[in-house]
């Protein structure tokens, strides 16, 4: 069956950075575009970023954008996300999920019905 296991999150200083992996088993990885997504402290599911299947092509939330970076690796069945300049308002649960084909990637917002499979989630604090 489908498995994503997150790992990599902590707590971290504003202005540091930190690195997430998600490691994928279970399906065709290579074939699937894949997105991280997080859930904030009191707050509804926000999307973060996406990645079409050969990693070419990548797409990030305005409040993300130019900080984070998405990338994978298709022979290591990993998805990353490098997170820098981190503020405590991106303090939250970090989830990786396989994206529905419709919406198209890119989109916002979305909701969990539009992910298919997903991660626990791990946990990313930002706080001095």
């Amino acid at each position: 069956q489908v498995q994503l296991v997150e790992s990599g999150g902590g707590l971290v200083q504003p202005g540091g950075s930190l690195r997430l992996s998600c490691a994928a088993s279970g399906f065709a990885f290579s074939l699937y575009a894949m997105s991280w997504v997080r859930r904030a402290p009191g707050k509804g599911l926000e999307w973060v970023s996406d990645i079409n299947s050969s990693g070419t092509t990548t797409y990030y939330a305005d409040s993300v954008k130019g900080r984070f970076t998405i990338s994978r690796d298709n022979a290591k069945n990993t998805v990353y996300l490098d997170m820098n300049s981190l503020e405590p308002e991106d303090t939250a649960v970090y989830f990786c999920a396989t994206p529905r084909p419709s919406p198209p990637l890119g989109t916002s917002p979305r909701q969990g019905p539009d992910f298919g499979s997903w991660g626990q989630g791990t946990q990313v604090t930002v706080s001095s």
